[in-house]
């Protein structure tokens, strides 16, 4: 039987509804849904997206259990129409009735825009039409290969080839400032853009999408703004921490991350520290995140370092004794970044002043910019000068013991080795009690947490660090 009232009835729950919601939330998430029937004590919706019916479903489904009890009464039932690919079943019901719940969502079903246009800075609905917004000079022929960035080279590399084709789905690159991520992450998408000219690539920071989202709720275009990244074939999201503490971009972000996961699309993260340190993160994002592959970005060796400095040398049409390109390899260790802007400055010192680019000239750029260390520090100092401070046998801290003061001294030393060597997680962990990858991770965790809770142990770490350099 067909009541055929089903606008009426709908605009008597928008009334209800409206006077328990808030303005904008009611204006974005009630006002664009369409009555379509009610027949059988069911009324049928249309919601413009699949996003949109699961915020429903997330955030309102108490007030609409209430509201159609009120309105329809006992047993009634509301069914979702979402407009989605003819090859996926359109219809997701939702039985309001007791704490029941059945929801049948579509795994494969491609959302369509169903009219909207996506946001003047989003609106491309074409390929061809879409700025990936990827830096051309970022890609793998200049991206220098070494044993500290080997394995998240080779990954990039067949994620590249194959987009959303092999197991690195999502690829989640992480490491400290200056390491090559943001290279990385452009290159494959630079490479995917050239093989598949017909994907939708985007290389987009975590800041501008989180400053995207801001507006889009500002201006009720909440919608528009996930239709349009459910369109991206390869999304690739840069500096990933910044969505720490900001729930609400975590949980657009996390609809968006299903959809295009579920569809068979790419996603590349990038970020200063693996999931596992990303504190402020919800559980449910981290989890997908390590669905796929996590791969660490390492400091670049001394040797990686002349590589890359001879690369950009050559590159720029310069030439540099061997001994400058030594000192600066073994002074400036951090960033890549550092390396280059050292290069630069060096040049550009020696054009004004016509001086020749020699050891004295590198070295006065170098000790101006870069703070040196007065030694090179070794996994063995480290252990001999964390062992000491705590009264400990040097052996004490590769044995299984579980008492507090061993405990903590290494995870102290290997904090300090993180800090002050070249050795990825897994061969600090090696050479600190045999211990693996997420033991040395944990425990950098835990010894900047306790820095910032405890005075004394912050004190013992800075007295520590002291010695060392001495």
């Amino acid at each position: 039987m067909n009541d055929g009232n089903h606008v009426g009835l709908w605009n008597r729950c928008l009334d209800i509804i409206r006077d328990n919601v808030d303005p904008t939330k009611f204006s974005t998430w009630f006002v664009p849904i369409v009555p379509l029937k009610f027949e059988d004590n069911t009324l049928t919706v249309q919601v413009p997206t699949q996003f949109f019916y699961e915020f429903l479903e997330e955030q309102f489904l108490d007030i609409l259990r209430m509201t159609l009890y009120k309105v329809i009464g006992n047993g009634a039932k509301l069914i979702y129409n979402v407009p989605i690919d003819r090859s996926s079943t359109p219809v997701q019901s939702v039985n309001l009735e007791g704490s029941n719940r059945s929801t049948a969502v579509p795994q494969n079903g491609v959302i369509r825009n169903g009219g909207n246009k996506a946001p003047t800075i989003l609106n491309a609905p074409a390929p061809q039409d879409l700025d990936p917004h990827l830096n051309p000079n970022y890609n793998f022929e200049n991206f220098i290969e070494g044993y500290s960035n080997k394995l998240s080279r080779s990954v990039g590399e067949a994620v590249a080839k194959d987009p959303a084709g092999t197991a690195f789905n999502p690829l989640f690159i992480h490491g400290a400032s200056g390491v090559g991520k943001t290279h990385l992450a452009n290159a494959i998408g630079t490479k995917i853009k050239e093989d598949f000219p017909d994907k939708r690539v985007l290389y987009v920071s975590a800041h501008l999408f989180q400053v995207q989202y801001t507006d889009s709720v500002r201006h009720n275009t909440t919608n528009d703004f996930i239709n349009f990244y459910q369109t991206i074939d390869v999304l690739i999201i840069d500096d990933i921490q910044e969505f720490v503490g900001v729930t609400r971009t975590q949980n657009t972000f996390f609809h968006i991350f299903n959809h295009l996961h579920q569809n068979g699309k790419q996603l590349i993260l990038t970020s200063d520290r693996a999931p596992v340190l990303l504190q402020g993160m919800e559980e449910r994002l981290l989890t997908r995140f390590k669905w796929g592959m996590v791969a660490e970005l390492e400091k670049p060796t001394t040797e990686l370092r002349k590589d890359i400095l001879r690369n950009k040398i050559h590159r720029d049409g310069l030439v540099f004794p061997n001994e400058v390109i030594d000192f600066i390899a073994e002074n400036v260790g951090d960033s890549v970044r550092d390396l280059e802007g050292i290069v630069i400055a060096i040049m550009a010192r020696s054009t004004i002043f016509n001086k020749d680019i020699d050891l004295n000239l590198a070295k006065h750029i170098i000790n101006g910019v870069v703070k040196t260390e007065v030694k090179s520090i070794n996994i063995e100092d480290i252990i001999n000068t964390v062992c000491k401070h705590f009264g400990l046998e040097n052996s004490a801290i590769h044995t299984k013991s579980r008492k507090r003061e061993v405990v903590q001294a290494r995870q102290v030393a290997m904090f300090l080795a993180k800090q002050h060597t070249d050795f990825s997680t897994s061969k600090i962990g090696k050479f600190i009690g045999g211990k693996d990858h997420a033991t040395v991770l944990h425990a950098c965790k835990t010894v900047k947490g306790q820095c910032e809770v405890d005075k004394a142990f912050r004190s013992d770490l800075d007295a520590i660090k002291q010695a060392l350099k001495q």
